[in-house]
């Protein structure tokens, strides 16, 4: 089965004409060695329970990631006055602020690390790793003393924490989407990657609500005082868990395959793991992954981690206000988002993209202007304006990412390109547009951000090739049942010659 180009196959395709015309037998046979037929046992027939259970553990374990990640953005304005006592309001919330950016400053050498490493030893024992060493980084932050009890090496601290839990996080989102890729039968890859951010809403819902929760009940004076500590010690026990659902399954099909395949001494399609290999070989599909998860990134980050700050800081409101509403927006995001899982993969990846960016192209202006007017319906409907494109690219962006790479080179390369891309882009939203702000003296700031972010997604939607219900590169077609590889195996059989 062709998985990809080789060299072999160009060579092939360089052959002099003639020379084929004089001996068509020696080099039908020499195609038919390079690109044999698809067998039955080519062919990976999935367990449902299994794949389940493979999402089941990777989306509860981003969901713990995001759980962690969430907690700083939603405690940003308390943890500036703990951390950062200044006299200017602005200058506290923006040294917060840098600090949350901090960690996606170090994710890009999480990818290098993780990313490469899951492509050489395996998804399962990469994936377990982030998941341990993210829960230590966010209980540690839970533990730091304020500054007003140590001073200057508070904020330290609270810096080295940051990057720690933005190390391991680097390994986090490309396993993971990864994981579920490999482990999902083609035709069902944008359902089940759907799950990957079904699993982030539930993350940042369950800090939301608990921030939200501990707010009302302590009041501000006792979170600042001890109370913004429970949240992340919460971590602890909510990482053994993830930690648990993931050793106890097996690596993905395709991983298991790959490594046969280099045990048995063949050819493995791509060009392998090395990282002067994936910038040489796949840099043209890492620059089309950098600004996708950019737009991508921009836009998530702006309606799931910045605007409870903007409703807060920006326009008055409560902390309590804005939170409730953000977590409304997103318990619809959660129902909707399987639904566009299904619908990508009926209709395709690129229909769904593209509505997604056109929204962030058309919405956020009359979305911020009902903002800023006010009141319970005016700032649902326009948190419901930001919301709805953001879960075409939320249900979709799991599946589409992970098919832009061959897999003896996904998780390495995928890593590098999202995590790069978010480093520069999507972390830094909050601190962007905080600054635009303040330096505009304009709170529409953030549309006119988000929509230029959008327009540069949809050109590289336009220039990205469609990838559902096709196998992923690199990879044997994978299947629900044994009658549908059959049929395969049955479709792409030769005619027979009288």
């Amino acid at each position: 089965m062709s998985t990809g180009s080789s060299p072999e196959a160009e060579t092939e395709t360089t052959t002099d004409p003639a020379a084929v015309r004089r001996h068509p037998a020696l080099f039908r046979a020499v195609a038919r060695r390079r690109n044999p037929p698809l067998r039955r046992t080519d062919i990976t027939v999935t367990d449902e329970a299994t794949v389940r259970r493979a999402v089941k553990a990777a989306a509860l374990g981003n969901a713990m990631e995001w759980f962690d990640f969430g907690i700083y953005s939603y405690l940003a304005v308390t943890l500036g006055d703990v951390f950062f006592p200044s006299g200017d309001d602005t200058v506290r919330l923006l040294s917060s602020l840098a600090t949350f950016a901090v960690a996606f400053l170090v994710r890009p050498l999480g990818g290098l690390f993780f990313g490469p490493l899951g492509d050489r030893v395996g998804r399962k024992r990469v994936l377990a790793l982030t998941m341990v060493l993210m829960a230590v980084g966010t209980c540690a932050i839970g533990l730091i003393p304020s500054y007003a009890s140590i001073g200057f090496w508070s904020p330290v601290l609270l810096i080295c924490f940051r990057m720690l839990q933005g190390f391991s996080t680097g390994g986090e989102y490309g396993g993971a989407s990864t994981f579920i890729a490999e482990y999902a039968p083609d035709k069902r890859r944008g359902f089940f990657g759907s799950f990957l951010e079904f699993g982030t809403l539930a993350g940042y819902i369950g800090a939301a609500g608990l921030v939200t929760l501990m707010s009302a009940t302590l009041g501000s004076a006792a979170m600042t005082d001890w109370g913004w500590r429970v949240p992340f010690l919460v971590a602890g026990p909510l990482g053994l868990v993830g930690l648990y659902l993931r050793l106890r399954l097996e690596d993905t099909p395709a991983f298991q395959k790959l490594e046969e395949e280099n045990g048995n001494g063949e050819r493995v399609t791509g060009e392998g793991t090395e990282l002067k290999q994936i910038f040489t070989t796949q840099w043209s599909r890492l620059l089309l992954c950098v600004v996708l998860a950019g737009a991508y990134g921009i836009t998530d980050y702006l309606l799931l981690s910045y605007m409870p700050t903007y409703l807060t800081d920006e326009l008055g409101y409560d902390d309590a206000h804005g939170l409730v509403i953000l977590i409304a927006t997103m318990v619809l995001l959660m129902l909707l988002i399987t639904f566009v899982g299904r619908l990508n993969d009926r209709v395709g990846r690129k229909p769904l993209l593209m509505a997604g960016m056109g929204g962030f192209l058309l919405l956020p202006v009359p979305a911020f202007l009902l903002l800023k007017q006010g009141g319970l319906v005016a700032v649902s409907g326009g948190m419901l304006l930001l919301g709805l494109p953001l879960v075409c690219l939320l249900g979709t962006m799991s599946a589409a990412l992970p098919a832009l790479f061959p897999t003896p080179v996904r998780y390495g390369s995928l890593s590098i390109g999202y995590n790069l891309s978010t480093s520069l882009f999507g972390g830094t939203t909050p601190l962007a547009v905080t600054g635009l702000i303040h330096a505009t003296g304009s709170d529409m700031a953030p549309a006119f951000y988000t929509m230029a972010a959008a327009l540069v997604g949809m050109i590289a939607v336009a220039c990205m090739r469609e990838t559902a219900r096709q196998p992923l590169e690199g990879s044997p077609p994978s299947v629900s049942t044994k009658e549908e590889a059959a049929e395969i195996v049955t479709s792409r059989a030769p005619d027979p010659k009288f």
